[in-house]
């Protein structure tokens, strides 16, 4: 048990250096996720009926790689830490800080609502210009999303970041960071279980389900924010924020936005549905 207690020790988060270039797990994780996420569109291209090819998948991974990574950036920014960045902006994309001195400090805050927003405007902008069903082109995507988000929480856990909030169960964990000390709930391994695999095992076999077409963004929208606000009852509030409305983080402020405009587009959609 303490070993296991102490296993974010026994990680080492840099992968390899290649002349004193650190290559990181995170990154590695990150790249992970979109070749998972790439390939099984590409299996579901190949087995199901869509009226999309290749280059379409090919050319629109550029466009969402952009948009989730500058969207979970600012984000993070906007959502998380504004006071800081608007007394220094130049840390919103270079990899210093002048708070204390000049120093490397490296890229660092990623938010998940920002990304999905960010890719939310890669697919309207995609889609607007290719002349592509917006949520027909969706529908392909979403069922293969979570099992992608699955490992950028492996990925913050070898980070040794994120972590939850103290606990006496017996599979709490200690991380190398935490000032405190204190055991902690390993909340990024059940943030990879939840939004990750669980949604991954729930959404694909729905994948296919006539009565979700063109509905299966609407149902990722509920279904992650329902998860991910339960989950972060056990995640530890950024630090910088703590508790932002009536008891709620931050993560879980943006997750009832996201059940609220998930389960409003759901309602319209079956409204236009009924209008014919």
């Amino acid at each position: 048990m303490n070993f296991y207690q102490h296993l974010p020790y026994q990680i080492n988060p840099v992968a390899l250096s290649l002349f004193s270039v650190e290559i990181r797990w995170y990154g590695l994780m990150y790249l992970a996720a979109f070749l998972t996420v790439y390939l099984l569109v590409l299996f579901r291209l190949k087995t199901e009926r869509f009226d999309f090819t290749k280059n379409h998948i090919d050319d629109f991974f550029t466009w969402a790689i952009i948009g989730i990574l500058l969207g979970g950036r600012l984000g993070y920014v906007l959502f998380y830490n504004l006071q800081h960045f608007i007394q220094f902006p130049l840390e919103i994309f270079l990899p210093f800080s002048w708070d204390g001195g000049f120093h490397y400090v490296g890229i660092y805050g990623m938010s998940f609502h920002g990304g999905l927003l960010g890719a939310v405007l890669a697919f309207i902008g995609f889609c607007k210009k290719y002349k592509l069903p917006l949520w027909r082109f969706g529908d392909l995507f979403v069922p293969a999303g979570p099992l992608g988000y699955m490992f950028g929480r492996i990925g913050n856990f070898i980070n040794g970041e994120l972590w939850g909030r103290p606990t006496n169960v017996p599979w709490g964990m200690y991380f190398p960071y935490d000032p405190t000390h204190l055991l902690r709930h390993p909340s990024q391994l059940y943030e990879a279980l939840g939004e990750g695999l669980l949604m991954f095992c729930i959404l694909w076999p729905m994948r296919t389900w006539p009565q979700l077409k063109h509905k299966m963004f609407f149902l990722y929208l509920i279904l992650y924010g329902t998860v991910r606000f339960i989950i972060e009852f056990f995640r530890q509030p950024d630090e910088q924020l703590g508790v932002v409305l009536w008891g709620m983080s931050m993560g879980q402020v943006l997750c009832v936005i996201m059940i609220a405009v998930g389960a409003g587009l759901l309602i319209l959609r079956k409204e236009r549905e009924k209008i014919g």
